[in-house]
């Protein structure tokens, strides 16, 4: 039996007993030999038996126990593919490989995206076991490259088509001329002449339709077959056959042979046009893409040993001082240590209105500087910027698959074997009981059964779309972060949306201080001091408070926070609590008299906190944090969506409900600390809900994960977005309806044309049975089902959103 050794990179272990875990969850498995797992270089190392057990098996019992393994991902361009049935082979090899966890490939961007372990499996046996298929693996060329290999395939096509149809118009026009209506046109006797037909055919069946025949090659020696084959076979039946009945008129001496070659060279002239068009407008899909990368500076100005020079983006180094001049756009993502200006950032949030910037403030490559001179410290260049981590969302979105797009995948797998066997059972159907003993009219309809049915269209139908779909949704500052979140939005029933800075402003700012022993400066000066040491906006607020009332703050000598409930701490020498009702009643603190006030303050929508000192109750402070302006206009139309949507908060209930009862929400639920969150989601899950959580904090992260679609406020935490599926770059709850309305229109389009696509082919395919389809109208039909998807893709490039 083969053994095998394999080290697996494994992510969400915290401590032993999370290694322990893995390593006997692994050792159980029938086949391991060993397993070990080391909780500081996060590995497991593995000796298996390859014959029981594979990678997949390992990977799959990882990620049961609840952790991640870590895998390698890359993007390949994929050269040679004409049809469905092409990228479905490819992408089923590539998953039967030893080390290989997921692979996807895309029709429409002609790319392989391939989820492998280093360890287990290298790029070139991947390229060799699709070179083996008759398809050419490459590494991902740069945009640059690829519009070159674009233009120039383009062009190739273009020339293709210009001596194909030179070449074919005598033979069309010849044909044209036989019928009823037509035959008053002069025609040069000559083109009646086998052999002077039989000259004008065969450039373009050999020369033009050469790649027909060697990926139909390919196709068959891999036993499979794809669009390639069913035009090789369809025109080589045509051209052949006439240049049998050519050899016969010679024989017997007739004058005007009825002969097939025009159909095979009309048929080959429309696929090669029919492909021109196609490549033409799929171009289009990634016209999303080129904008965001057209809004990358290409130089900047930077300032170095106290001279400034204009450099190249690409020699910007993390830690330069650059210089932005009003009306430049900012080079990459920094700092400001330097002048003070607006700056234009719709690009990113869609506000119109530009954000004014000092010292300190950060600042997003790409967005415009307005007014003042500014002088930035770059902290992050090249990928690591907003702009390009944006665009890497977007083009992942794109190379992704929707679920919708297996139904097409499946039927393309065996459809084109059964057209073969359907195309050989008219022949027969025709030659030996419709016209016995005539090949040629056995001949035409098995022609056009074999050319209509090419499963382009199928291919193209749902990759194109989320292409155009996703690229659309990037300008309105939605990033979806694969096709199936794009697809999955659509059926969101339940939106859950947490409160602070997603339905409001998140930052909240002191309002009330109330005082048992009218000592308010000194006890402001200590919770102010203990809460600095906390991150919660809340505390921010206390915090600001004091400052704006120039009081100086303590040192913070014992801090815990304790989360959902408020925090402890020694400040002076004083032990202080600050927080609920049940923060200080767990510490067994009478605060009857203050309760009254508190209803009062919760009543008007503010938040707010118990302070005791030394167990002694001693105020209370109250914090707001107002709604945002978008907020009611964006829950109603989710309303009108028929979506049903609830407040999900910590904060307590009369508080929550105070601000839900601002915007228009009736179900909220409060007081729920950030560990429960995804409780919750889970609990409208099991009752039947399609759920989308909504939220920008590093406490929505679980929920966010949980929940059916996780839609991250891009203004909030990088753990919160990571976590999600969509990023909401608008940090606007009118967004949210965008996603939906995106995702609806998206799918709807997706559904148009695998409509259109299986109504091509199952037509068509019964028509051109009985013989009521001329092969060259199939050809037509064929190659321009294709592009009519396409073009029905692309107008969702100009998508329009209700916004009332």
């Amino acid at each position: 039996m083969a053994e095998k050794n394999i080290s697996f990179e494994i992510s969400g272990m915290t401590c032993a007993a999370c290694s322990s875990r893995i390593e006997k969850g692994l050792s159980k498995m029938e086949g391991v030999n060993e397993a070990h797992v080391n909780l500081a270089t996060e590995k497991a190392n593995i000796r298996f038996q390859s014959d029981n057990l594979s990678l997949k098996d390992l990977t799959g019992k990882i990620e049961k126990l609840g952790y991640q393994v870590r895998l390698t991902k890359k993007e390949f361009d994929v050269n040679g593919m004409t049809c469905a049935a092409c990228s479905n082979r490819i992408e089923k090899r590539l998953n039967k490989l030893d080390g290989v966890q997921k692979a996807t490939v895309n029709l429409a961007l002609e790319t392989a995206t391939v989820e492998y372990f280093e360890d287990a499996i290298s790029t070139n046996e991947m390229k060799d076991a699709v070179d083996k298929l008759g398809y050419k693996l490459k590494e991902k060329a740069s945009d640059t490259e690829r519009t070159n290999d674009k233009e120039n395939e383009m062009k190739r096509q273009l020339r293709r088509f210009i001596f194909s149809a030179i070449l074919t118009l005598p033979l069309f026009w010849s044909m044209v001329t036989h019928f009823e209506f037509t035959s008053w046109m002069w025609m040069p006797h000559a083109l009646m002449n086998p052999w002077v037909q039989l000259a004008f055919a065969t450039p373009v069946q050999f020369i033009v339709g050469a790649p027909f025949y060697v990926g139909a090659y390919k196709a068959l020696r891999n036993k499979s077959a794809n669009m390639d084959v069913l035009v090789a076979l369809g025109t080589s039946a045509a051209y052949f056959y006439s240049i049998y009945l050519g050899i016969e008129a010679m024989r017997t001496g007739t004058v005007m042979p009825d002969l097939y070659f025009e159909t095979a060279a009309v048929i080959i002239t429309l696929i090669v046009l029919g492909k021109l068009f196609e490549a033409r407008a799929k171009g289009k899909t990634s016209q999303a893409i080129k904008q965001l990368l057209g809004l990358q500076v290409k130089e900047a100005t930077v300032l170095r040993n106290g001279q400034t020079e204009t450099i190249p983006l690409e020699r910007v180094v993390v830690g330069d001082h650059l210089i932005i001049k009003p009306g430049e756009k900012v080079p990459v993502d920094g700092t400001i240590i330097e002048g003070q200006s607006a700056v234009d950032e719709s690009m990113i949030t869609g506000e119109s209105i530009p954000v004014e910037k000092h010292i300190g403030d950060a600042v997003i490559g790409s967005t415009i500087n307005k007014n003042g001179s500014l002088t930035m410290v770059a902290t992050k260049i090249g990928k690591d910027t907003a702009l390009s981590q944006i665009v890497k969302i977007v083009e992942e979105a794109q190379g992704s698959k929707a679920n919708i797009q297996r139904l097409a995948d499946k039927v393309s797998g065996i459809f084109v074997p059964v057209v073969v066997v359907i195309a050989i059972v008219s022949f027969f159907v025709w030659y030996l009981f419709v016209t016995p003993g005539n090949l040629g009219a056995a001949l035409i309809p098995t022609i056009s059964i074999l050319v209509i049915a090419c499963p382009c269209a199928l291919g193209l139908a749902t990759p194109t779309s989320i292409m155009a779909g996703s690229g659309r949704a990037a300008e309105l500052g939605l990033l979806f972060k694969g096709g199936e979140h794009l697809e999955a939005t659509q059926s969101v029933q339940t939106v859950v949306l947490d409160k602070t800075g997603t339905v409001t402003k998140g930052e909240p700012t002191l309002t009330d201080f109330v005082t048992e022993k009218n000592e308010e400066e000194s006890l402001l000066q200590l919770i102010a001091s203990a809460e600095n040491k906390s991150e919660h906006p809340l505390a921010q607020a206390i915090v600001n408070g004091a400052k704006e009332r120039d009081l100086l703050l303590f040192e913070t000598e014992q801090f815990e926070a304790v989360p959902g409930h408020g925090i402890k701490a020694v400040v002076q020498g004083k032990k202080l609590l600050i927080g609920t009702r049940h923060l200080l009643s767990q510490e067994g603190i009478s605060f009857s008299d203050a309760e009254e006030q508190m209803l009062q303050f919760e009543g008007q929508g503010k938040t707010a906190m118990l302070i005791a000192v030394n167990g002694q109750y001693c105020g209370m402070v109250a914090v707001a944090d107002t709604v945002k302006d978008s907020s009611k206009k964006a829950i109603e139309r989710m309303h009108k969506l028929g979506l049903e949507v609830i407040m999900l908060t910590g904060d307590n209930t009369r508080t929550a409900e105070a601000i839900a009862k601002q915007v228009g929400i009736n179900n909220v639920i409060a007081e729920v600390l950030p560990e429960e969150k995804s409780a919750v989601i889970d609990r409208l899950k099991g009752e039947g809900k399609v759920v989308a959580m909504v939220g920008d904090g590093l406490n929505d992260a679980p929920a966010l994960a949980v929940a059916d679609v996780g839609m991250a406020v891009g203004t909030g935490t990088d753990i919160a977005i990571e976590a999600a599926d969509i990023t909401l770059m608008r940090g606007d709850l009118n967004s949210v309806v965008d996603a939906v309305m995106v995702s609806r229109k998206t799918m709807t389009n997706i559904k148009q044309n695998l409509f259109f696509a299986f109504l091509y082919n199952s037509l068509g395919i019964p028509i051109a049975a009985i013989g009521l389809l001329a092969p060259w109208v199939a050809g037509a039909a064929m190659a321009f089902s294709s592009v009519s998807v396409v073009l029905n893709a692309l107008r969702l490039q100009k998508m329009k959103l209700n916004k009332e």
